[in-house]
C-alpha cells in the first residue's frame, strides 16, 4: 500500500509514492507546463528516468496522466489504483484554521477556497489539484497538509503587526509564514544528526532558493519567521524584494503612475536579485558573473548574504540563544559562497565554520556537517524533504495519529 503525494503548482504538478513499510519513496516525478503548450511528465523511478510528452490543458488532466504512469506496465510503480491508501496535498495557505494537518472535507474544500484571497498564486491550483484527484480517486481519502500550519505555533509578538488592529480582525492581516513543511522537516532531522531532543534546541533553519525564508525553532516550535501576511515578506529572494520601507511602492506608484496590479508585479516578479543584477535571478548565474568583475552581481552577493545574517542574529537574540544553524533547499545545499558570507563575523554568536567541509557540501544531496568541531553552535546542511512530510502526516491522519509532526524522522 502506498502513499501519493501531489504538489500542484501554477502549471505543475510535483508527485511521489511512498512507501510506509520501508519508509522509502517508489518514485518522483513531475508534469510541467501544465495548461501550456509542450507539457510533459518527468518521472525517476529506482534508477530508471522516464519522460513522457502529452499536452495537459488543466491538473485534471496531469493528474490523469499521473496516474496513468503510475500504473501501467510491468514494472509500475504502483501496482493499481486500489493500492493507493491515501493522497496527501501540499496546501500552501490554511491561515489560522488549520494548525496541523487534515482530512480533505467539503467543509475543508470551501474555507480554502476562501484563503485563495490570502495567497491567489498558490491556493487554487492547490485546490484545482485537490478536486482533481477527488474525481478520479474517489473513495480513497485525501489529507491537506499546509505550509503555514508549522508557524501556527508562533507567539502573538510574533505574527501580529504594527497597524491597525482592526485589519487583523477584519481581514486577517498577519504573519503567516511559508515553507513550514520544510522547516519542521530539517529542524527535526537536525535534532536527529546532533543526537539531542528537539524539544531542548534552538535552531534557526534557512530555506533558500528562488523563494527564501528563515525560521526560528526554539524547543521544537516555531516562534519567528521571515515571510509574513505573503511569501513577499523576508529575505532577499530570486524575484521577490523581501523587507522594504513600505512607503517606497507608494512613492513609485505615485511617481510613474502604476496601479497595485502593476506594483504587485514589479513586487514579486522583477525584484530582489533579478532586480538588483538586472539580468539573473539564478545564483549560479550570479555568481559566474560576479567572477567576471559585474558589479552589480557582487553586490547582489553581498545583500542576499547579509539579509541572511542579520536574521540568523535576530533569531539566536529572540530565542536567547543558538544551537543549530541549518541551510537548504536549492541555494541553500548548494552556494557555498552564499553559506560562507552569511555565516562570516558571527563568531561572536559562537559559529565558526569549517572551509573545507562548506566547500565540500555542494552540489549532492548528502547531509553535511560545515562548521568546526570546536564551533559551539553547529552548522548543518539538510537537503530538505518536503514530500516526507507530506506522506508521514497523510499517514498518521489515515491512522487517526493526530499529533503527525510528532514523527521525529529517524530513519538512519
Amino acid at each position: 500500500m502506498s502513499i501519493l503525494t501531489l504538489n500542484c503548482g501554477s502549471s505543475s504538478v510535483k508527485y511521489s509514492v511512498y512507501d510506509p513499510e520501508p519508509k522509502s519513496f517508489v518514485c518522483r516525478g513531475i508534469v510541467e507546463r501544465v495548461g501550456l503548450s509542450g507539457s510533459f511528465l518527468r518521472q525517476q523511478h529506482g534508477q530508471a528516468e522516464s519522460r513522457i510528452e502529452r499536452d495537459c490543458a488543466d491538473h485534471s488532466a496531469a493528474v490523469q496522466l499521473v496516474l496513468e504512469v503510475l500504473t501501467t506496465g510491468d514494472s509500475s510503480p504502483v501496482r493499481d489504483v486500489a493500492s493507493i491508501r491515501a493522497v496527501g496535498h501540499r496546501t500552501v495557505h490554511g491561515g489560522e484554521k488549520f494548525a496541523r494537518s487534515a482530512r480533505v472535507t467539503p467543509e475543508l474544500v470551501k474555507t480554502l477556497d476562501a484563503l485563495s484571497s490570502l495567497a491567489p498564486l498558490h491556493n487554487p491550483p492547490n485546490l484545482a489539484g485537490i478536486r482533481a484527484a477527488q474525481a478520479l480517486l474517489p473513495d480513497i481519502p485525501h489529507v491537506a497538509v499546509f505550509d503555514t500550519a508549522f508557524h501556527q505555533t508562533m507567539p502573538p509578538e510574533a505574527y501580529l503587526y504594527p497597524l491597525p488592529y482592526e485589519w487583523y480582525e477584519r481581514h486577517g492581516i498577519r504573519r503567516y509564514g511559508f515553507h513550514g513543511t520544510s522547516h519542521l522537516y530539517v529542524s527535526k532531522r537536525a535534532a536527529v544528526l546532533l543526537g539531542r531532543p528537539y524539544d531542548t534546541l534552538r535552531i534557526v533553519t534557512l530555506h533558500v532558493g528562488n523563494g527564501a525564508s528563515a525560521a526560528a525553532v526554539c524547543c521544537g516550535r516555531s516562534v519567528d519567521t521571515s515571510m509574513g501576511f505573503t511569501p513577499l515578506e523576508g529575505l532577499v529572494m530570486g524575484t521577490r524584494c523581501g523587507w522594504i520601507d513600505p512607503a517606497i511602492p507608494l512613492f513609485v506608484m505615485q511617481a510613474e503612475g502604476l496601479d497595485a496590479a502593476e506594483m504587485d508585479r514589479l513586487l514579486n516578479k522583477q525584484s530582489g536579485l533579478l532586480g538588483l543584477t538586472g539580468r539573473f535571478s539564478d545564483r549560479r548565474d550570479i555568481e559566474k558573473a560576479a567572477d567576471e568583475g559585474d558589479a552589480r552581481c557582487t553586490h547582489a552577493i553581498a545583500i542576499e548574504a547579509l539579509s541572511l545574517k542579520k536574521v540568523i542574529g535576530a533569531y539566536a537574540a529572540a530565542m536567547g540563544g543558538l544551537d543549530c544553524v541549518v541551510f537548504t533547499a536549492g541555494v541553500g545545499e548548494n552556494s557555498a559562497r552564499i553559506r560562507e558570507k552569511a555565516l562570516s563575523g558571527l563568531a561572536f554568536l559562537g559559529i565558526h565554520l569549517d572551509p573545507a567541509a562548506n566547500e565540500h557540501a555542494r552540489g549532492g544531496k548528502a547531509e553535511a556537517r560545515i562548521s568546526r568541531t570546536d564551533s559551539p553552535v553547529r552548522v548543518l546542511v539538510i537537503p530538505t524533504d518536503e514530500e516526507l512530510v507530506i506522506a508521514e502526516d497523510s499517514l498518521a491522519i489515515l491512522e487517526g495519529r493526530f499529533d503527525a509532526p510528532d514523527f521525529d524522522y529517524s530513519f538512519d
